[in-house]
């Protein structure tokens, strides 16, 4: 190991031990070929030392044996033979570290268009998205398409990381005009949370530490912004959402009645005695119990894993959805949604799915085509003959079961899906529903 990682590893930084109010953020990063997504993940885990010793070891000796001028820290997350002879990444490379503030899971995504549906898959469940833009071509078609896509996976906070800033001699006026480009961009979108900062990720400018090199910049790392950005206010709160995903019933003499009913909250607040109905029956109960891990808590929220033990003995299978009387989701089986189409064989009309939404299965079958969205426009294509590998559209669906449903907007649990092609078992498409017509 080189004396240059054996010093940084004993520089002092953070703790890695969390405190009991630590949080946990799911974030990705997204940009065009060589904007430096991977090095960037390198760099973060590098300067927070949370990089195992041996990888860094690994990584050198690659490193050298490449001829690189320095540790190549992209290394760290291109994983995959097949990224690193190509020097991109294909699939979506997973990493974990934690500060004293906050645990993280990063998820590195792919940036070329071919790779679209790697980079849904990555991001359907993340937080905050990071895109990197080059200093030196500035806002790009790729940069655009994330961008786009991020708006409609409907990520509460987008970051913007203008890297290479290095290659530009920390140039305020190219940053300046890049930062104009990205607030013009970002004003056509549905993001409710954007911040740009000026990042070198090859010298570690601005990424967990501050650069000496732009004092015209006043703003928080990426590491700093990542710590502290408010994400307590993106979890649904207002609409209790609970979909059963197993029937608890231990038939024993210890246990001799008794039944609950086990899942992850999907939203709001769940406490005892609160009333609620069962969907799609409409049978109405109340909560008398509710136990997470054996012992009983006061309330269930997201993410919480529980069992809900009910006052009446009420028909529930796996697949229903309990929620409140009063504040109730849509149970229809005509659905319009969003899909992002994710194999080989194109979507046509009339083709025929299994389909996952929450805990249920279903059967369901495409009615129509309404149109191909362009990613990188913005622009609809009306009434397309088929829908190809990566392509996003807008179809009606027709299910054999009644699903129990938010628009996705609303609640990106109980308003996302996939289709699985039975014959096959491959997932062919996932998609985020709209409002019922």
């Amino acid at each position: 190991m080189s004396a240059a990682i054996a010093a940084k590893l004993d520089e002092p930084f953070v703790p890695a031990g969390l405190d009991e109010n630590s949080d946990l953020l799911r974030f990705t990063t997204a940009g065009s070929v060589d904007d430096g997504k991977s090095t960037l993940i390198g760099r973060l885990l590098y300067d927070t030392k949370t990089a195992f010793v041996d990888q860094l070891a690994a990584v050198e000796d690659v490193s050298r044996r490449r001829g690189d001028e320095r540790v190549n820290l992209a290394l760290l997350t291109d994983g995959l033979r097949a990224e690193r002879e190509q020097g991109i990444t294909i699939d979506v490379a997973y990493r974990y570290f934690a500060t004293k503030r906050r645990k993280f899971i990063i998820g590195d995504t792919p940036g070329h268009v071919q790779y679209t549906r790697n980079m849904v898959t990555g991001a359907s469940t993340a937080q905050l998205t990071v895109v990197l833009v080059d200093a030196r071509q500035g806002v790009l078609e790729q940069s655009r398409r994330h961008a786009r896509i991020a708006s409609l996976l409907r990520i509460p906070h987008l970051v913007f990381a203008i890297n290479k800033m290095d290659l530009v001699d920390w140039s305020e006026s190219t940053f300046r005009s890049i930062e104009a480009d990205v607030r013009a961009l970002v004003a056509q979108l549905d993001v409710q949370d954007i911040v740009v900062i000026p990042v070198s990720a090859l010298t570690g400018a601005n990424v967990v530490d501050r650069a000496t090199e732009m004092p015209w910049y006043s703003g928080p790392t990426l590491l700093q912004h990542l710590e502290s950005v408010t994400i307590e206010s993106d979890v649904e709160k207002w609409h209790a959402r609970f979909p059963v995903q197993w029937v608890i019933r231990p038939q024993s003499d210890a246990h001799h009645d008794y039944r609950g009913y086990a899942g992850q909250v999907a939203g709001g607040v769940l406490r005892p005695g609160d009333q609620v109905v069962i969907l799609p029956s409409g049978r109405t109960t109340t909560i008398a119990r509710i136990e997470e891990g054996g012992r009983p808590v006061d309330a269930a929220y997201p993410p919480m894993s529980v069992t809900l033990i009910l006052a009446d003995d009420v028909d529930i299978s796996r697949g229903d959805l309990i929620a409140r009387p009063g504040n109730q989701p849509t149970v229809g089986q005509d659905l319009e949604a969003m899909v992002c189409w994710m194999t080989d064989k194109p979507l046509q009309s009339r083709g025929r799915y299994a389909i996952k939404h929450t805990t249920k299965w279903a059967r369901a079958s495409v009615s129509e085509l309404v149109y191909r969205l362009d990613i990188n426009t913005g622009e609809q294509e009306a009434s397309p003959s088929e829908l190809g590998l990566n392509a996003l559209g807008r179809i009606k669906l027709r299910t054999t079961a009644p699903l129990v449903y938010d628009p996705y907007q609303q609640n990106r649990t109980t308003g996302s899906f996939i289709l699985v092609d039975e014959a096959t078992n491959a997932t062919v498409a996932a998609g985020m529903l709209l409002p019922a017509p």
